[in-house]
């Protein structure tokens, strides 16, 4: 058995001890937000928080998943969450939509630990989220925009 807290409520799971993070958030628990894209922590579809910090919960054994998971499905109740996906609706960000919660979720962590980064902050945290689509100007013009309205509530 393996004891998980995901989004504030603990989970008891009967699962393999190196079964992917991603596995058991999508298909145990049943939490359809994070997606899957390549299983080998390349693009960035599967980004969940481990204790504030991004991962790649494709290539993170359950074993490791010590502390508070949070997922895409917790965006909504979190302030610097909520200003992310507001900043996407206003500029109209998803074209498919596939690698949304994955840049979401990366985006949010880096505002949390740099509130007013640099463009090429920016640029270089989110360089290991793909997009097929090809919405890096807008990703890119979401975050700022979100760190221009932490600052103004701040």
């Amino acid at each position: 058995m393996i004891a998980l807290t995901i989004n504030g409520k603990q989970h008891e799971l009967d699962v393999p001890d190196n079964m992917p993070l991603l596995w058991a958030i999508r298909d145990v628990v049943g939490m359809k937000g994070t997606k899957f894209g390549c299983g080998i922590s390349q693009c960035g579809a599967c980004t969940v928080h481990l204790n504030g910090v991004a991962i790649r919960s494709c290539v993170t054994p359950v074993s490791a998943a010590k502390g508070e998971i949070t997922t895409i499905e917790a965006m909504a109740e979190d302030p610097v969450g909520q200003k992310v996906q507001q900043a996407w609706l206003d500029l109209g960000v998803a074209q498919c939509g596939y690698c949304q919660s994955g840049q979401i979720m990366n985006a949010t962590a880096l505002l949390k630990k740099t509130p007013a980064p640099e463009t090429q902050e920016i640029v270089d945290a989110m360089a290991g989220n793909l997009c097929r689509c090809g919405t890096y100007n807008r990703i890119l013009a979401a975050i700022e925009r979100a760190a221009d309205k932490q600052e103004a509530s701040s």
